[in-house]
């Protein structure tokens, strides 16, 4: 799967979810689900060699990511050339979703809802620390994340929390929650 075929995929499960979620206003900003980053600290090791998906393969911090992106597909898209920037959840991140909901985004049956969330912490360029300014930044899913710097660098309220985790075809910032775009029903898939 190349860069334009995972956008389109992405831009399609969109209107899909957003024709099936109707005129439903709960939610007009995108969330993001909280997790604590002083449970389990990213690995201090020496960064991995290779690309996005190789370096967060050999970070036992990003477990459930690298699950989650091959249940989505996206490996070989995360793979390619790039350069991407990836805002990486850590496994706490994900652990902090409410109950049953990482199982249920793991189910063959949602893979579309789930490349939608993991394609919203990806940007389609190389952005590293320092360079990050705030703003809103492109995502590949489609919208745009809200960049803060403000005592700190946050991804809408999730912190980054370790910065410039190089690979061969982009970099990793590691961010301690899971981000979630506008007009996903999270919720419905625990239903």
């Amino acid at each position: 799967m190349n860069f334009r075929t995972l956008t389109a995929f992405a831009m399609s499960a969109s209107l899909l979810t957003l024709a099936a979620c109707g005129d439903d206003d709960e939610d007009a900003t995108p969330t993001t689900t909280a997790a604590t980053a002083a449970t389990t600290p990213v690995t201090d090791e020496p960064a991995a060699e290779g690309d996005i998906v190789a370096v967060a393969a050999a970070n036992p911090s990003f477990t459930t990511l690298v699950a989650a992106v091959q249940a989505a597909g996206l490996v070989e898209t995360l793979q390619g050339a790039g350069p991407f920037t990836v805002f990486a959840p850590t496994d706490d991140a994900f652990a902090a979703l409410p109950d049953g909901l990482l199982d249920a985004l793991l189910l063959p049956e949602n893979v579309d809802v789930l490349t939608q969330i993991l394609t919203f912490h990806v940007v389609p360029s190389q952005v590293l620390a320092a360079d990050v300014t705030a703003g809103e930044v492109p995502t590949v899913q489609g919208q745009s994340l809200t960049i803060t710097t403000d005592g700190g660098v946050q991804v809408f309220d999730a912190n980054v929390v370790q910065t410039d985790v190089m690979a061969t075809n982009g970099v990793i910032h590691v961010i301690d929650q899971v981000l979630v775009p506008e007009g996903v029903d999270v919720a419905s898939l625990l239903g």
